[in-house]
C-alpha cells in the first residue's frame, strides 16, 4: 500500500486536480517555445518511476533497474541551454552516466555535465520511485531549488499515475504525460473499447470482467460462437510486458449442453498456463478480482507477427505517428515482450501505421497526451495480404520507446511518414534490433565497466562517423541478474541483426573465457559468419 505524507493540497483532492489542470495549461506554450528554438532555456525533470502493481512488476527479472531505460533523456543535453535532472531510487553507476554522456555529439562532455543534476533516494524497496521522492521533504526541497524557473520546466516519466500528478503539483511544474484520470483507456478493458470506436479489428472477446464466474461465462460464450476455437487468453487489466496473461485450452472438452460446458471450464481454470514463471491460479484469481481483466480469442496462425505502432499526442493535442516495430516475443506461448526490430516489415508497416494513428486520434479526442504504443497480432489473410488484430494500448513509454529515441538522438534524423522508414541527417536509412532481455548465468558478476571494456576491445560500440554499432542499457542489472539491454543500429535489417549476433557471440565468448580462468584480452576479437 502506498503511503504519502501530509501534503497540501491533499492527494486526489479537488484542489489538487484543479492545480494539476492549471499547470497543464502551460504545456502548449512551453512546447511551442522549445520546438521552435532548441537554444531555449529549458529544464526536464526525468522521473523513471515504474508506478505499477508491485506483484506484477515482481515478475520481471531485475525490474528495479528498468529505471535506467529512461537514461536516453541524457541525449537532450545536446541542446546547449537544456538542463536535465534525473532522480532514481538508487545511485547510478558513474560509468553508466559517463557512457551516455560520451554518446553526445557536438557537445563537450564537461559542458553537458554542468547541465546535468543527478539525485537518488538511496532506497531499493519495491515502493514506486515517485512515492519515495514524495516521502523525502528535503529531497523535494533540493529538487525545487534545482528546477529554478518553473515556467520553463516539465516532468517526463515512464507511466503516469496519481503519484506523478501529486509530484507535479507539489513541484509546481506540468507533467508531459497522460492525465492519470484517463489511465483506464490504456487498460486491457479500456483499449478494447477504444479499438471498437476507432474501427480497427481486434479479437472477439469480453471486457470489464472481475469474478471467476465472469471468466467462465466469457470462455463459454467464445467457444459457443467459435466451435473450432482451441484456446483463449485471460488477461489482467494492468499486466506488464505480457506477464499478466494466461492461456486457457479447450482441448478435451466434450460438453453436450451449455451447463456441461461451463462446468468443464470452471473445473479447468486452475490449469491456466501462465506467461509469468511461478504464477499460481490462486494469486492470479485474486489479482483478477482486484484489477479486473478481459477474455478474448487467441489468434492462431502458422506465420504470426506482432507489429506495434508508436504514436504520440503532443502538447497541443495533435495525434502523430512516430514509428512502427516488429516485436520479438517469447514466453511459454509467445506473449512476453523480449525486444523489437525497426522498422516493421515493409509488407504491412504502413497498414499498421494507419491503424495505430486511428487509435491515436480517438485517444487524442478523449484528452490523452504523451507517447504510447498500439500492439497488434498479424497473420496472413490467405489472399497475399495480412489481417491485423489490435490487442492492447500501452499508455506509457515502453520497450519500443527508448530504442527509437536513442536512434533519433544519436543520428539527429527523422521518421518519414510516407515510407515508414527513418533517415539520418546524412541521408542513410537506419534500422535497428533492440532487446531488454539479454540474460545468462555467465553474465552475472560483470560490472558496467567490464561490458564497456569488452565492447571497446571488440569494436562493438556505436560509431558516430558510420552511424552503426551497439548501444547498451540496463547495465545496472548485469552483476546481480546477468541481464542487460542492447540497441544494434545498422543501415538495413540484415546489418542490425548481424551486429546483434556479433555482440551476443562476443560477450558469450568472453564470459566463457572468464569461467575457464582465461584473460579476455589475450584472445582475438570474435567474428561471426
Amino acid at each position: 500500500m502506498t503511503v504519502l505524507p501530509s501534503l497540501s493540497p491533499a492527494p486526489g483532492s479537488a484542489d489538487e486536480l484543479a492545480a494539476f489542470a492549471r499547470l497543464r495549461q502551460g504545456l502548449p506554450r512551453l512546447y511551442d517555445r522549445v520546438s521552435r528554438n532548441d537554444r531555449t532555456d529549458h529544464t526536464v525533470l526525468v522521473v523513471p518511476s515504474l508506478s505499477m502493481d508491485p506483484q506484477e512488476l515482481s515478475k520481471i527479472t531485475g525490474v528495479h533497474h528498468y529505471e535506467e531505460r529512461l537514461l536516453f533523456f541524457l541525449m537532450l543535453l545536446r541542446r546547449p541551454r537544456t538542463r536535465v535532472i534525473i532522480v532514481t531510487s538508487q545511485a547510478l553507476s558513474p560509468t553508466v552516466v559517463d557512457y551516455y554522456l560520451h554518446l553526445l555529439t557536438g557537445v563537450p562532455t564537461s559542458h553537458a555535465r554542468k547541465r546535468l543534476t543527478l539525485m537518488h533516494c538511496a532506497d531499493a524497496s519495491t515502493q514506486p520511485l515517485t512515492c519515495k521522492i514524495l516521502n523525502r521533504p528535503r529531497l523535494m526541497a533540493r529538487l525545487k531549488q534545482a528546477i529554478g524557473d518553473t515556467d520553463r520546466a516539465h516532468i517526463v516519466c515512464f507511466n503516469s499515475t496519481p503519484l506523478e500528478r501529486t509530484l507535479s503539483v507539489q513541484l509546481g511544474i506540468p507533467l508531459y504525460a497522460n492525465d492519470p484520470a484517463k489511465a483506464d483507456l490504456g487498460s486491457k478493458s479500456g483499449c478494447r473499447e477504444v479499438f471498437r470506436e476507432a474501427g480497427v479489428q481486434f479479437p472477439d472477446g469480453f471486457e470489464r470482467l472481475h469474478e471467476v464466474e465472469d471468466i467462465v461465462e466469457a470462455l463459454s460464450a467464445l467457444k459457443a460462437t467459435h466451435p473450432t476455437l482451441r484456446r483463449a487468453v485471460v488477461k489482467l487489466n494492468e499486466g506488464f510486458s505480457g506477464e499478466g496473461n494466461a492461456l486457457f485450452y479447450f482441448t478435451g472438452m466434450d460438453a453436450r449442453t451449455e451447463a456441461d460446458r461451463k462446468r468443464w471450464i470452471r473445473d479447468q481454470l486452475p490449469n491456466l498456463r501462465f506467461e509469468a514463471p511461478m504464477e499460481t491460479w490462486e494469486r492470479f484469481r485474486s489479482k483478477y478480482k482486484q484489477m479486473g481483466g478481459v477474455v478474448e480469442e487467441f489468434i492462431e496462425g502458422e506465420e504470426k507477427r506482432s507489429p506495434s505502432s508508436q504514436c504520440r499526442v503532443n502538447a497541443v493535442g495533435r495525434a502523430q505517428s512516430i514509428s512502427t516495430h516488429d516485436q520479438i516475443l517469447g514466453g511459454p506461448s509467445g506473449q512476453v515482450f523480449m525486444g523489437c526490430t525497426f522498422p516493421a516489415d515493409a509488407a504491412y508497416r504502413l497498414e499498421i501505421q494507419e491503424a495505430g494513428l486511428r487509435v491515436a486520434q480517438v485517444l487524442a479526442s478523449k484528452g490523452v497526451m504523451g507517447r504510447f504504443a498500439t500492439d497488434f497480432v498479424t497473420v496472413p489473410d490467405g489472399k497475399g495480404g495480412f489481417q491485423h488484430h489490435a490487442i492492447e494500448v500501452n499508455l506509457r513509454k515502453g520497450g519500443t520507446t527508448h530504442p527509437f529515441l536513442t536512434l533519433r538522438f544519436l543520428t539527429d534524423g527523422s521518421y518519414d511518414f510516407d515510407s515508414g522508414a527513418f533517415y539520418s541527417q546524412t541521408g542513410r536509412e537506419k534500422c535497428y534490433l533492440a532487446s531488454d532481455t539479454l540474460q545468462s548465468e555467465r553474465y552475472k558478476g560483470l560490472l558496467p565497466d567490464d561490458l564497456i571494456d569488452i565492447s571497446v576491445y571488440h569494436g562493438l560500440h556505436f560509431h558516430n562517423t558510420t552511424e552503426r554499432g551497439s548501444v547498451f542499457h540496463l547495465m545496472g542489472a548485469l552483476s546481480e541478474f546477468g541481464k542487460f539491454g542492447i540497441v544494434c543500429i545498422g543501415d538495413n535489417p540484415q546489418q542490425a541483426q548481424f551486429l546483434y549476433r556479433k555482440a551476443v557471440s562476443v560477450i558469450d565468448n568472453e564470459t566463457r573465457l572468464d569461467a575457464e580462468g582465461s584473460a579476455p584480452e589475450a584472445h582475438p576479437p570474435v567474428t561471426v559468419d
